[in-house]
């Protein structure tokens, strides 16, 4: 394994990488070509200043996972590294005590002028008057958005004797209860907050949502802060806002042209400007780097997949219970890719039994590269499958079965839709890591899903096993397991549909199959190879 790590970070986050014996590219080892190094690279680690653009992107051979030691992304390129194939992670989390810390600063700033205080004492004045402040004890705070940092926040600001409220759709009332925290909506959030923080993610719903009417809502002599996204706010707005005395002051940390240039805040005393520089502390940037190469790690060596921002994320316990059923469906897809004809239209799993409850995407992601992998030149994976079904306008449906309190088990169906027919199959996972075929098409057969298969349509009469097997061992053909099922109910003319699989050692040739399909009873015989 490679590992480029383009820009500076802890030394403890590289020693942790240097564990594995892996070849390690650091800063000082590029002579400026970050390119040359991709090309080879498994593993490419930035934080904010190295550009992941496409061009870059597009010397990269064989990399599979960027780690951004930090939040933010913007300077990575989501859809090309996704089109490749490639996991992007970052750190939520890592600096969240930082983020909090600087909030409550900000606060603890405006409430007391610091700022002025400090302008004033060392321009030789000693202007006590005007510099008296006010106490965050008995103020309320309303937190928009209670992820790592607004918890972090939210949890200080008890300590400081505020009242905290906050507006999160999906945080439980029980959750921010324990907590202390009271949940309100975003309008009683606005109503009744002294102080306002800010701590989501930028969405189309939330670009912009400080604005000229949601800031009449305030509470008017409401104090701002935002160490978020800049692109929260709306920059005029909250300008004119503050102008007005509708807002009292604010503390902006982020903004939504970075570095700051021409900013309508720069000449107002109460707004307070920092750049950019919330979650920048020696300990926060420690454990970012750290952070990322241990995920880094965990994904080269055991394919976990923890923060992502272009594929779902799971822990690794998460990620042990559900790798066998990806496999499952990884071999499920592949095997109706190589039974089925005709073009690719449409693709529905369900999930039944306990796997119903999952986060489920990794699994159907398996099932949609087993599928695209048998019937594309361009190889999709986990993490850009979905991206590559939808790009060529395959169609995919999910639906679950709630576990019954008798349940057996959880068993995954997979339809494969094409312009010419349809095929149903249905799995399981034995003994905790072995994937079986349960059902094809109405019919209950149980078959390995490994290695080599023949898959076999029949009618169900007298002989067919003896002549199949005949002609195997003409061929020096060894059989494995031949499984063998049948529709229950019989035709009213004519024997049942039957079908069999039939696991081999070995590889069965063109010539082998035609000579099976030569046999009466037997309408369809094809190879499946599952690696």
């Amino acid at each position: 394994m490679k590992v480029v790590v383009a820009e500076k970070i802890s030394r403890k986050a590289v020693d942790l990488l240097r564990e594995r014996h892996w070849s390690l590219v650091t800063p000082e080892q590029m002579d400026g070509n970050l390119a040359a190094q991709v090309e080879s690279a498994d593993a490419l680690i930035v934080r904010s200043a190295v550009q992941v653009n496409g061009e870059l992107l597009s010397h990269a051979r064989k990399l599979r996972v960027i780690g951004r030691a930090g939040v933010g992304v913007d300077n990575i390129d989501l859809d090309a590294a996704t089109r490749k194939g490639i996991a992007v992670m970052n750190t939520p989390g890592a600096n969240a005590v930082a983020v909090a810390e600087h909030t409550l600063g900000m606060m603890l700033a405006m409430a007391r002028h610091l700022c002025r205080a400090d302008r004033s004492m060392h321009s030789g004045a000693w202007d006590k008057k005007s510099l008296q402040g006010s106490e965050l004890r008995g103020k309320t705070l309303g937190v928009i958005g209670l992820g790592r940092v607004g918890m972090e926040v939210a949890r200080r600001a008890r300590a400081f004797g505020m009242d905290v409220i906050a507006h999160d759709p999906f945080v439980s009332v029980t959750v921010a209860k324990e907590q202390g925290i009271g949940m309100a909506s975003l309008e009683e959030v606005y109503a009744a907050s002294d102080y306002l923080t800010l701590h989501v993610g930028l969405t189309s719903q939330t670009a912009e949502m400080i604005n000229s009417d949601s800031l009449k809502k305030m509470k008017r002599g409401v104090r701002l802060v935002n160490c978020a996204r800049g692109e929260l706010i709306n920059e005029s707005a909250l300008a004119n806002a503050l102008k007005q005395g509708q807002v009292a002051g604010a503390g902006l940390d982020v903004f939504g042209e970075e570095p700051v240039k021409n900013s309508p805040f720069a000449a107002m005393d109460n707004v307070i400007l920092t750049p950019h520089i919330a979650g920048s502390t020696h300990e926060a940037q420690e454990a970012v780097g750290y952070q990322i190469a241990l995920q880094v790690k965990e994904f080269l060596k055991h394919g976990v997949i923890q923060n992502a921002v272009n594929v779902p994320s799971v822990s690794h316990d998460e990620y042990l219970e559900l790798k066998p059923y990806v496999v499952l469906a990884e071999r499920l897809g592949s095997f109706l890719a190589q039974v089925s004809d005709g073009t690719l239209e449409e693709i529905s799993l369900r999930y039944s039994g306990h796997i119903g409850e999952w986060k489920t995407e990794l699994i159907r992601n398996g099932a949609v590269m087993g599928i695209l992998n048998e019937a594309l030149e361009e190889k999709a994976n986990l993490v850009n499958a979905a991206a590559i079904a939808s790009a060529r306008g395959l169609r995919i449906h999910e639906s679950r079965k709630a576990k019954s309190s008798g349940g057996s088990g959880s068993v995954l169906s997979v339809l494969l839709k094409t312009s010419s027919e349809e095929h149903l199959v249905k799995g399981a996972v034995l003994h905790k890591d072995t994937p079986r075929l349960l059902h094809v098409d109405g019919i209950d057969v149980e078959a390995p899903l490994e290695r080599n298969l023949i898959y076999m349509r029949n009618s169900d009469v007298p002989g067919v096993i003896g002549k199949v097997g005949t002609i195997l061992g003409k061929h020096k053909i060894n059989i494995a397991d031949f499984s063998l099922g049948r529709h229950a109910a019989a035709k009213a003319q004519g024997p049942r549909q039957a079908i069999a699989v039939v696991h081999i050692d070995g590889t069965v040739s063109e010539s082998v199959l035609a000579e099976l399909r030569k046999v009466p009873a037997i309408d369809q015989a094809k190879a499946v190879r599952l690696l």
